[in-house]
């Protein structure tokens, strides 16, 4: 059983880091039960843009569809959350409100009930109501200015800072501190979990080396964005990419060694005036190579190199296999859960739940059989 065994999860169903946020805390071992709006009859889906057979972020939880806007519906929602521990959401402010299952009334009837909202701006603040996506909150943290080429534009991190690590993974921290300390006050609270705060707060790092005097505003020109000869990726003769890092003095004295490099220039390695000379030699250098030849004479080593691996192939390179990092659920090749726990191991994660009414779930929660029958008969499930 998972560390999170015996913890009782809502989810009302969204889009981006929610469902993310949810499916870790299934992955840990809550029981998460997502509520999916029932369609109207005829309804076109939200999106197209996943197989809900296969969108991997909707595994491990069963789920019960409602129709929120009948009041059998409604009320059948305020009873699961009633009995549950966490609640997570991910609509703009005063959504959940207006559909009657917001903080005050969740809390109300839940009093220990961690109430978590996920939203790119926030619950406040000039830009509170307006839409957004990953890449306009990440630009509002300063770090999409700070990602890219020299002289070129900023460059698009796939959707990992704001939507993943900045919003479903912090939201994640704030209802799991949230509930540690319900279980001491005897009292729930809501988290306002914002993905432009997130991606702000994932570049402390940065600003650290900002307020130092040690980064430059100018793309690709500092220690960890490229600017470093020593810290960036490089292509290989047959086209692949390795990635090297070696910064410690130790690590750049064994790459430049097993990489067969004599040349004193390359001793210079904090010569700032240096790196872009240098970066061009060294990238001549390892063009002479193919990637799988540079990975047979340095990964492994304490010179900090890595093959950047493609999705096809990250699943198949052998430290992924002997870890267990990729699982394959229904055909699916998938991350694992993570992190790994000593004692209390987490069951197999399970293929998400598709079109199911959740009766069984609604069985499971404390509702009668009678209850059932009457959200039925009401169309409400």
């Amino acid at each position: 059983m998972g560390p999170l065994h015996g913890v009782k999860v809502i989810e009302f169903a969204a889009l981006g880091p929610c469902p993310m946020a949810a499916m870790i805390l299934a992955d840990l071992g809550a029981e998460v039960v997502r509520i999916e709006r029932k369609p109207a009859p005829g309804a076109k889906p939200a999106s197209d843009l996943f197989d809900p057979k296969i969108d991997i972020l909707n595994r491990s939880r069963r789920v019960v569809t409602l129709d929120l806007k009948k009041p059998e519906g409604l009320a059948a929602a305020r009873a699961l959350v009633a009995k549950a521990d966490i609640l997570v959401e991910g609509y703009r402010p005063g959504v959940m409100e207006r559909l009657g299952v917001g903080p005050d009334e969740s809390l109300a009837a839940n009093p220990k009930l961690v109430y978590g909202r996920m939203t790119g701006w926030g619950q406040s603040g000039p830009l509170a109501h307006s839409a957004g996506h990953d890449i306009n909150y990440l630009s509002l943290s300063g770090a999409l200015h700070a990602i890219g080429e020299p002289g070129g534009k900023p460059v698009v991190p796939l959707n990992l800072v704001a939507d993943c690590g900045g919003g479903a993974m912090l939201l994640v921290v704030g209802v799991l501190a949230a509930l540690t300390e319900a279980r001491t006050s005897g009292q729930g609270q809501v988290v306002d979990a914002a993905m432009t705060d997130g991606s702000a707060l994932l570049m402390t790092m940065m600003y650290t080396l900002k307020a130092m005097g040690q980064w430059s505003s100018e793309r690709g020109s500092n220690l960890l964005d490229g600017g470093a000869p020593f810290y960036d990726t490089y292509r290989c003769a047959d086209g692949k990419y390795i990635s090297i890092g070696p910064i410690e003095p130790q690590f750049y004295a064994l790459f430049l060694e097993k990489t067969g490099i004599t040349d004193p220039d390359f001793k210079l390695q904090w010569d700032r005036t240096r790196w872009p000379e240098l970066k061009t030699r060294l990238a001549t250098h390892l063009e002479t190579r193919t990637r799988a030849e540079w990975c047979e004479l340095l990964e492994g080593s304490d010179a900090c190199v890595a093959p950047v691996l493609s999705m096809d192939e990250a699943p198949e390179h052998p430290h992924n296999r002997a870890r267990g990092t990729f699982i394959e659920l229904d055909g699916v090749i998938q991350p694992a859960p993570a992190p790994r726990f000593s004692r209390s191991v987490p069951a197999h994660p399970h293929p998400p739940v598709v079109g199911s009414t959740g009766e069984d779930v609604l069985t499971d929660w404390g509702f009668t059989p009678e209850a059932i029958a009457d959200l039925r008969q009401a169309g409400a499930i």
